[in-house]
């Protein structure tokens, strides 16, 4: 097929609207696709971008009919059958649900987005990774106590607990221990039924894991874009510096790595299950087997897929052309080095790295050179107000703090 002219290539619907979503805009807007972007909660970034309009949408978990009319309704008004993106598991299992209603108005892959849908959930994910040859820590999906108990009675304690969906803990009452969290670790049996306590009034159905033994810096994220026929159209490998929380959370530092045992064992796993479309998978070498095992798996675009266009690999424009329609050459690694900054994430994790003696000043200050930031953009200029907005609080509060001690 040949290229469309700019005016020609149709718009994009990214569907979520949380910095991950606004790093999508950007970088497709660079290239003159016209953006929009759409979410359930109205304060999320992607209202405030400079980068597209943003649309407020029915949540399609509590409002499935009403989300799929907006839908609908939304393609008519844009006027042009747009591409259809998820950056957030809400709207990868949303657009599963509803593919068959959205297909006449959207241009996504189908028959991909019910594997899509399955890795987005814990439960399936490290099923589909074992038994397609992707090595996964014992992992066990548990219903009631007496299965957390013959769980215990098999693993290797430290374990952690974690929700099927992300979304589920964010469900809890203000103040409950498990709000917005994404596992919860146990050094024991009794701790492990304790937290399983805290969990089941609102999700009795958990993921219960080993842990994966081994530093921070052991862990490595695959970011890919497999194109129509399960072709690799680009990839690249980051390793994480830090995260937040510390040594279970989420990347705040990354940079690129070349890893070819990596490269190749995920390359094997997603050419295995035929998989079409964006997909992150977390990873970390076991220090006691020396094996790479999933930590998890994001079927969508990430955070940490920003890294990825810094390296030569620009994966939401891949996945774009991909799906429009026109020729793809596959790209790899351009062997750049830089360090990808969710400057957010870090202010709130570099300290307990210094406590825990894992790093030095001079460790952090030459984890920024080269920086390539995830929140932070001149041209975004509100939303880079806020991040700065936000990184004066975190680095002044403990100050402050020390100068005004709260009184017993």
């Amino acid at each position: 097929m040949t290229k469309l002219s700019r005016i020609d290539r149709p718009p994009v619907v990214v569907a979520g609207a949380f910095q991950t979503g606004v790093v999508l805009m950007r970088n497709l807007v660079r290239r003159k696709v016209v953006t929009y972007c759409i979410d359930c909660d109205g304060n999320k970034q992607g209202f405030k971008t400079v980068y597209g309009k943003a649309y407020l949408c029915p949540n399609p978990d509590t409002q499935p009919a009403e989300w799929e009319q907006f839908m609908i309704e939304l393609a008519k008004n844009i006027g042009r059958k747009p591409v259809l993106i998820p950056s957030s598991d809400l709207y990868v299992t949303a657009i599963a649900n509803h593919a068959a209603a959205l297909v006449p108005h959207y241009i996504f892959l189908p028959a991909s987005v019910a594997t899509q849908a399955l890795l987005a959930t814990k439960k399936r994910q490290y099923e589909i990774a074992d038994l397609n040859g992707l090595p996964v820590p014992k992992t066990r999906f548990v219903e009631s106590i007496e299965e957390v108990r013959q769980f215990a009675s098999e693993a290797q304690f430290p374990c952690l607990m974690k929700p099927v969906h992300f979304r589920e803990w964010q469900r809890y009452p203000e103040g409950h221990p498990l709000l917005n969290q994404k596992i919860a670790l146990a050094s024991s049996l009794d701790e492990l039924e304790a937290k399983y306590r805290l969990a089941e009034s609102v999700t009795p159905a958990v993921v219960v894991q080993e842990i994966i033994e081994g530093p921070d810096d052991a862990k490595l994220v695959y970011l890919s874009c497999y194109g129509r026929g399960g072709r690799r159209l680009g990839s690249c490998l980051v390793r994480e510096l830090r995260t937040t929380p510390i040594y279970f959370g989420s990347a705040s530092v990354v940079e690129p790595i070349s890893d070819p045992e990596t490269d190749a064992l995920c390359d094997s796993f997603f050419q295995s299950i035929g998989y079409e479309g964006l997909c992150e998978l977390e990873l970390k070498r076991d220090s006691r087997d020396g094996r790479i095992k999933l930590i998890e798996a994001n079927p969508r675009y990430s955070v940490t897929a920003d890294a990825a266009p810094y390296a030569g690999v620009d994966l939401g424009w891949l996945h774009y052309l991909d799906l429009i329609g026109e020729p793809v050459d596959p790209v790899g690694w351009n062997g750049r080095h830089f360090h990808h900054i969710v400057l957010e994430r870090d202010v709130e994790c570099f300290r307990s790295y210094l406590d825990a003696g894992l790093t030095t000043w001079g460790g952090i200050v030459k984890s920024y050179k080269s920086p390539k930031f995830f929140d932070f953009d001149l041209r975004d200029w509100r939303l880079t107000a806020d991040t700065c907005s936000f990184l004066l609080r975190a680095l002044l509060y403990p100050i402050y703090r020390r100068l005004f001690p709260k009184r017993s």
